[in-house]
Order: structure tokens, then C-alpha cells, then sequence
């Protein structure tokens, strides 16, 4: 979609962008334009769609900048899946991170067929690697280093690949001198690594990869399949809410049934420096966590492996939390320990979005940690294996097979104007406190991609900052989920009170991030998805809680309302 016909002197918009990087005019936003870009649809890219013969690909050009024709054009790498009945137009689809690829989300089963079912078959099903996503749109991942080796150089004795060693909610005074001992060395890497992400060979794309931009995109995309001014229909989880939120405030007027899973709340996304504020969206990280210790023990051993006999939630979590200790004491004593504390607890964490994978936790991944933490109490200790249950946490993506920076490019450069006295020891006594008062459990994890933004040296050309309480053209579905790990309810909650007529919130009463961490397995979702996408009908207020249904079973015979049921005896909220 082209910007309507507004000029700016170059010198006027440049002064505009270094002062504030935000939506120029709200014309803009308002009026739109009109993009004559088409798509060519084809076989996809094997290397990125494995199993493609249900799904067509191809590409849709954008201009690098929508108000700066001289930045040149870029390209979009967009996939489908066709509707099964009578077409009545497109459902856009966006998986999160910033930096999930639609194309392998949607090409990775169930999902395509699962949004064909509560679409009615309807509608096409597209989705797209957003700018700065992937290997095959331009501009692609954001690289700052040419091999892992030269990451592993760079980052070789710091907490990058350590972690943050603490027990308990981070009250052990030696725990918080070693932390801060690190403030001066990770600041410099910070900085230095900006420069490096400046540098590198898409180094010139850091500003134009934000997600105002990508609003843009979607909306080039609704004109060429769709036709010039469509409705847009959209799901967006995750951070894809972020990107659902612009878009209904950019574009009220091209709303069409939009549905936004997982919210993070656009207020809060832009009126805080992500590197302070992102803790609280931890707020109910350790609920989930309570979840699985207390489904753990209602399975028993003969389900959860790392449960006894007769053991209550409280005794599963006392386990955990003695290998816990131990592989801290052990990093204590040898700083070259294959398995840290601070290592598990980021590599626990994301299980917390996924409910369907804590048997598999329980059962295969904490039984071999154990053997290793044992190992390492004891002066021995399992190299290779632990390497293969955790690889640092580093992404790996493209021919290069290095590391990549795309979450943390579009999550910075998003965020709020950077203050200058933000320090690192600043983030790390945010950590501490968020260890003390929001999550005993996850606050220390480390390396994450939000704590590089006050370094961050680049911010995107174009911010939306709201208003985000805009009159739509038609309201939408806002789903939170009672207990998730990344985008507490409140988030979902707030944008609806936010956007008020305009938007109807419902609430599964479950675990784990987005409603789809059940897989699909709540009817009431599932119908209340059928009912809008195909019919335009929304719950008549704000009250509507959906349940899980109990043939999702977690552990053999333990549901997720068996848990629920169980939680308030677990000691641990």
C-alpha cells in the first residue's frame, strides 16, 4: 500500500524521524493508498516449507520505506493454504516473537488445518516472513556475526552462555555480587554488539524492519489479494497482537473480523523502556509453573516420571528446586560446569507455553538433567548429553548457521526512545526485584532479547504511539488465557477496556501462551472462532470464559481442570 499523497520536505521528515521516529501524519494512517504489486503464486521453497503440497508461495514487493522512495523496493515471502469451501476472501495470519517465519508456522501441522476448520473453510489462509524475518524476504534476518565461532569468541566467560546463577527469589547477597561484578563487561558487549548488528551486511535495514512498517505490508498484501481497500481479516498471536493493535489503530477503517491471541498491551508496549518493563509480562510465568508441579504429582509416577509416590506439588517442586541448587553450587565452584542453574531455568521456561510438552519434559528431559546435575555435584559430569538437551539457547537460521538478532532488531527498534542513563546494572537490579516480587522462577533468565534494547543503538523510521482507542470499522475477538507465561490476561483485558465497543474478550481457562497451547482442544474456542470469522457474531460481553476440554489430557488421566482444581492446595501461589 502506497502512503496517500502527503509530502514532507526531506529535510523537515528527516528532522521528524531523529526526533521522535513516529507516525508522521495520522493522514497516513487514516486514508491509505494503494498497492499494485501482485503475486505470483508457485511451488515453495523446500528448504523452508519441508512438506509443501498442500500450500502455494510466492512474493510480494514493498518499498523499503513507504515515505522515502529512494530507500528502493524489498520483497515479502508469502505462503497459502486454499480454502475448502466457497471463497469469500483472506485470513491473515502472524505467529509472534518478533521473528516467528509464517511460513513455517503455517506449513507446520496442525496449523493450517486448524484455521481452515474455525475460518469454515472460507477463506484462503496466507501468511508471510515479515521484513527482517527469514532467509527468503528482503530485507531477511538481522546477522551481527559471521559464525557461531565468532559469536562464541565474543560472548566466551560472560553470563551470555552461563546465565544468571540464584536460588530462591534471588536474596543470597553472594548471588547479587556476582551479578553486578558482570554489569560493566555485558554493557560493553551490548554496545559493542550494536555496532557489529550496525556494520554488518544488512546493517543499513536496522530502521526499516519496525512493525509500523510491516502494518504496511499487511495491508499491501489484503490490496493484492483481496483488492484495493478490503476488510483485512486477521489472527495474530503473540507478539502478532502488537502488530494487530497498530493495525486497527492505524487502519480503523480497514478492519474486518480480526481476532488477537495472547495480547501484550500496545500501551504498555510503547510507554516503557522494554529493558525495565518487560518483567511484568512474567506476572503469571510462575502460575504455569505451579500448574506443572501440581499436574506432575496428580499424574504420579506411573505419568510423571520425577514424581514419588504419594507426593504432593510442593514435594515435586522442592525436587526440582534441590537439582536447581545443586547445579548452582556446582557453577559455584567451577565456572567451566556444563550445565548451570541459569541455564536451566532459560531452558525451562519456554515448556511453560506449551502444556502439551510437559509429559515429554517430565518424562525424558528432567530425568537426563537430573543424571547430569547429579554428575556435576559428585565431580563428574556428562558433557555431550548436555549439550544435546540444550544448545544455549542460540537460534540458528540460514546457510550461515550463525546466530540471529531479528527479535531483538524489531522489539528495540519498536520500543520507546532510548533515555541514555539506563545502565546494566540498572537492568540486572530490575531482574533482582523481578525475581523478588513477579517470578521466583523465570526473572533471571538470561540471555533475552528485550534486555539489549536500552543499548540498542537504532530505532525504527516510523512508531505508532497511539491512540490505541480507536472507533473500528468493525469490532474484534481479543483472547487471553487465565495462566500464561509471556501475555498474562490482563494484557488481553487491558486493550479490550482500551478499545472498548470496538472489541469483545473472551478468557480460556487454561495454561500455557496463546489458546492455541491447547492445540485446539476447547470447543467453546473453537465455536466462538466459527461463529465470528464466518458469521460476524461475537460473544455479548466481556464475561465469556471457556474451558479446556478434559480429553485434553496432559499426563495420562490429568486434565487440565483436574489441575485448576487441584492448584489451591499446592502451596506455591
Amino acid at each position: 500500500m502506497k502512503l496517500s499523497p502527503f509530502v514532507l520536505s526531506s529535510a523537515l521528515f528527516s528532522a521528524l524521524q531523529s526526533a521522535h521516529g513516529i507516525v508522521i501524519d495520522e493522514r497516513d494512517c487514516d486514508e491509505g493508498g494503494t498497492n499494485t504489486s501482485t503475486i505470483q503464486w508457485g511451488p515453495c521453497d523446500p528448504s523452508v516449507v519441508t512438506d509443501s503440497s498442500d500450500f502455494s508461495c510466492g512474493f510480494l514487493e514493498i518499498p523499503i520505506d513507504y515515505h522515502n522512495s529512494s530507500m528502493g523496493k524489498g520483497r515479502i515471502a508469502v505462503i497459502k493454504a486454499n480454502a475448502t469451501n466457497e471463497r469469500r476472501g483472506t485470513y491473515f495470519m502472524n505467529p509472534g516473537g518478533p521473528g516467528g517465519s509464517g511460513l513455517e508456522a503455517l506449513s507446520s501441522s496442525p496449523t493450517a488445518s486448524y484455521l481452515l476448520n474455525v475460518t469454515g473453510g472460507f477463506y484462503d489462509i496466507v501468511s508471510w516472513d515479515p521484513r527482517g524475518i527469514g532467509s527468503l524476504s528482503i530485507p531477511g534476518d538481522v546477522f551481527c556475526f559471521d559464525s557461531v565461532d565468532e559469536y562464541d569468541a565474543f560472548f566466551n566467560g560472560t553470563i551470555e552462555f552461563s546465565g544468571i546463577e540464584m536460588t530462591g527469589n534471588f536474596t543470597d547477597q553472594s548471588d547479587i555480587d556476582a551479578l553486578l561484578a558482570q554489569a560493566g563487561t555485558m554493557q560493553q558487549k551490548y554496545v559493542e554488539l550494536g555496532k557489529r548488528c550496525q556494520q554488518h551486511s544488512d546493517g543499513k535495514y536496522l530502521k526499516y524492519i519496525g512493525t509500523s512498517a510491516t502494518v504496511r505490508d499487511l495491508l499491501a498484501l489484503a490490496d493484492a489479494l483481496d483488492g484495493p481497500g478490503a476488510p483485512v481479516n486477521y489472527f495474530g498471536y503473540s507478539y502478532g497482537t502488537i502488530l494487530g493493535s497498530w493495525l486497527v489503530n492505524m487502519f480503523p477503517n480497514r478492519v474486518g473480523r480480526i481476532i488477537l491471541d495472547g495480547v501484550i498491551d500496545p500501551q504498555l508496549f510503547g510507554s516503557v523502556e522494554l529493558s525495565l518493563g518487560w518483567q511484568h509480562q512474567l506476572h503469571n510465568a510462575d502460575d504455569v509453573y505451579a500448574g506443572l508441579v501440581t499436574g506432575c504429582a496428580l499424574a504420579g509416577p506411573a505419568g510423571c516420571a520425577i514424581a514419588s509416590e504419594g507426593q504432593s506439588p510442593a514435594d515435586v517442586n522442592n525436587d526440582i528446586q534441590t537439582v536447581l541448587g545443586l547445579a548452582h553450587d556446582a557453577a559455584r565452584k567451577n565456572s567451566s560446569a556444563p550445565l548451570t542453574s541459569g541455564q536451566l531455568r532459560t531452558a525451562l521456561y519456554p515448556y511453560m507455553y506449551q502444556p502439551a510438552q510437559w509429559a515429554n519434559l517430565t518424562n525424558s528431559v528432567f530425568p537426563e538433567v537430573f543424571q547430569i546435575v547429579e554428575g556435576e555435584s559428585q565431580g563428574t559430569s556428562n558433557v555431550t548429553k548436555r549439550a544435546q538437551l540444550f544448545d544455549r539457547s542460540v537460534v540458528r537460521r540460514a546457510e550461515n548457521d550463525t546466530k540471529v538478532y531479528t527479535t531483538s532488531a524489531i522489539l528495540c527498534g519498536d520500543s520507546k526512545d532510548r533515555s541514555g542513563n539506563v545502565t546494566m546494572t540498572d537492568i540486572f537490579d530490575e531482574i533482582i526485584s523481578a525475581s523478588r516480587n513477579i517470578s521466583h522462577m523465570f526473572a533471571s533468565q538470561w540471555p533475552s532479547p528485550v534486555y539489549i534494547c536500552s543499548l540498542w543503538p537504532e530505532r525504527a523510521v516510523e512508531r505508532y504511539e497511539g491512540p490505541f482507542n480507536k472507533t473500528l470499522a468493525n469490532p474484534i475477538l481479543v483472547i487471553g488465557n487465565t495462566y500464561d507465561p509471556v501475555t498474562p490476561f490482563s494484557g488481553a483485558q487491558a486493550l479490550a477496556d482500551e478499545l472498548g465497543n470496538s472489541a469483545k474478550l473472551v478468557r480460556m481457562n487454561g495454561f500455557g501462551h496463546t489458546s492455541t497451547a491447547a492445540v485446539g482442544a476447547s470447543t467453546c474456542i473453537n465455536s466462538v472462532l466459527l461463529a465470528y470469522t464466518v458469521n460476524g457474531t461475537l460473544p455479548e460481553d466481556n464475561n465469556t470464559v471457556c474451558e479446556v476440554d478434559d480429553s485434553f489430557e496432559i499426563w495420562p488421566g490429568v486434565s487440565t481442570n483436574m489441575i485448576l482444581g487441584n492448584m489451591t492446595s499446592s502451596g506455591l501461589l
